[in-house]
């Protein structure tokens, strides 16, 4: 069996899903502290936009992101501008889509962790006189470590799992835009059974495994916090 068709899409998915996951925490952070922190009246109109992609089909996203950065889309001309080309069917391009695809997956759990842990830290904090930040980076951020576990590993995993709004963004370009799920895909369209067994059988195990690993350590932390 030639090894290379397999393992060039699971290296292409483990960096797409690291890298996605990466910016996420850096996007995902301060949405979920806003949002678990505000009053604003708009709070929930915003909250049903970052939980779009949880009920839209993963097409319709990667349809609209192929329209808006694409050459004639707003977002294709500004890329354009900036000398970065288009970044449709590109790698790039896949990043930018998982990050939009996974974004609730990352959000949602940190922002329940906020949540749950009430304002009564913060304001026994603000009484010491710690500044904003310094009560956001030693209170909000070491109380809320279930959730951003949590939100890193969903993340990933769910960004490991896409397919139809990587297909949409990225095509199936070899070594560029072919993940692991348009590989099996691609391989059961020409009726490569085994090679599809051994992607699909992976995959099982990788998610049972990290669901698994996540349990456990949130098991182990809920503990630690009850002792």
């Amino acid at each position: 069996m030639d090894w290379q068709p397999i393992l060039q899409p699971v290296w292409l998915t483990l960096k797409l899903a690291t890298l996605t996951t990466l910016l996420l925490l850096l996007v995902g952070t301060p949405i979920a502290w806003w949002l678990s922190q505000t009053t604003c009246r708009f709070k929930h109109a915003i909250s049903a936009v970052v939980a779009l992609p949880i009920v839209l089909p993963p097409t319709v996203l990667g349809f609209y992101l192929l329209f808006f950065l694409g050459p004639n889309g707003p977002g294709g001309a500004f890329t354009q501008w900036l000398g970065l080309g288009t970044l449709p069917f590109t790698f790039a391009g896949l990043v930018v889509a998982s990050v939009f695809y996974s974004l609730p997956f990352v959000v949602q759990p940190m922002q329940n962790a906020f949540e749950a842990m009430g304002q009564r830290p913060l304001e026994v904090a603000a009484t010491l006189r710690a500044s904003p930040w310094d009560r956001f980076v030693s209170v909000a951020l070491p109380l809320a470590r279930p959730g951003f576990l949590t939100a890193m590993v969903i993340g990933f995993a769910h960004t490991v799992g896409e397919f139809g709004v990587v297909l949409m963004m990225g095509g199936n370009i070899p070594g560029e835009t072919k993940v692991l799920s348009v590989a099996i895909y691609d391989h059961v369209e020409t009726m490569e059974y085994a090679q599809a067994h051994l992607l699909s059988a992976g995959m099982v195990g990788f998610a049972f495994l990290v669901l698994l690993g996540l349990y456990l350590v949130n098991g182990r932390i809920d503990r630690q916090v009850r002792a």
